[in-house]
């Protein structure tokens, strides 16, 4: 049996493989996992721990399952059509954020597919972005689009990783518009380090940046920590969103705004 002992990254990238067999299977014996992974069903069972109290998870006796709402949350194929109303209604909160002529940069998360497609009407923007979803939603439009390259991401139909970092650095744009996968207590999360740190890059690169986020996402971690909110200047969420988790939103300085989703 292979040692158990690595480095932290090691580590984390070990728990990252697990949660993805426990996604993928729904639930499964701890047995089993640790056999999978050629570790102890000791060091399996820490790795659970670990991400049981991370809200990842959760571990019962002798088996792990998935959270229902969370297993492929990070496929956009089975996130583009969830909160379908709350999306719209940020996406009519966030348009509002720009105006003819400027500069968009825009993430690849799939809250901001609408504002996408109401971007087509706004006159003489310039769109850069990471995402190929939203480049095929701009692509009729008098929109000039530029896509930002990398390692591609199947299930983020997008690109991310150091080049794309390093683009970013050639860039002013007027505003930024970033989703996250997960907050807790005003700190962000990603399950993907390329993305993570990418997200970052993209508050560098514009003078105004906004948060996108539903209430989904709120309450729960992911396997990377980026930092917090605080440098953003406007958060865009729905009234679904407990005022918990929104407190230390504002506590960072940062403006919420919250949007009623039409039944």
């Amino acid at each position: 049996m292979r040692a158990s002992r690595g480095s932290e990254a090691e580590v984390e990238e070990r728990r990252q493989a697990v949660l993805r067999h426990v996604a993928q299977e729904g639930e499964i014996r701890i047995a089993d996992l640790a056999a999978r992974m050629h570790v102890s069903v000791m060091t399996m069972h820490r790795d659970l721990d670990n991400l049981h109290e991370r809200q990842l998870l959760r571990k019962g006796r002798g088996v792990a399952t998935a959270f229902s709402n969370v297993a492929m949350e990070s496929a956009l194929r089975f996130r583009e059509n969830t909160n379908v109303a709350v999306k719209n209604a940020i996406a009519d909160a966030l348009v509002d954020e720009v105006s003819p002529g400027d500069t968009v940069l825009i993430d690849c998360g799939s809250t901001l597919f609408p504002l996408a497609r109401r971007l087509a009407t706004v006159d003489g923007i310039r769109v850069i972005t990471n995402s190929l979803r939203i480049t095929y939603l701009l692509a009729a439009s008098p929109a000039e689009v530029t896509l930002l390259g990398d390692r591609f991401y199947e299930d983020f139909e997008s690109c991310a990783g150091p080049q794309t970092r390093r683009q970013l650095e050639d860039i002013r744009a007027t505003v930024a518009f970033v989703t996250a996968t997960s907050v807790r207590d005003g700190r962000l999360f990603h399950p993907v380090r390329a993305y993570a740190e990418s997200k970052q890059a993209y508050l560098q690169a514009a003078d105004r940046a906004v948060l996108a986020v539903d209430h989904s996402k709120f309450g729960r971690t992911a396997t990377y920590a980026y930092g917090d909110v605080s440098g953003y200047d406007l958060l865009v969420t729905d009234t679904g969103t407990p005022e918990r988790e929104l407190k230390p939103v504002r506590d960072l300085g940062v403006e919420v705004r919250t949007v009623e989703p039409q039944s």
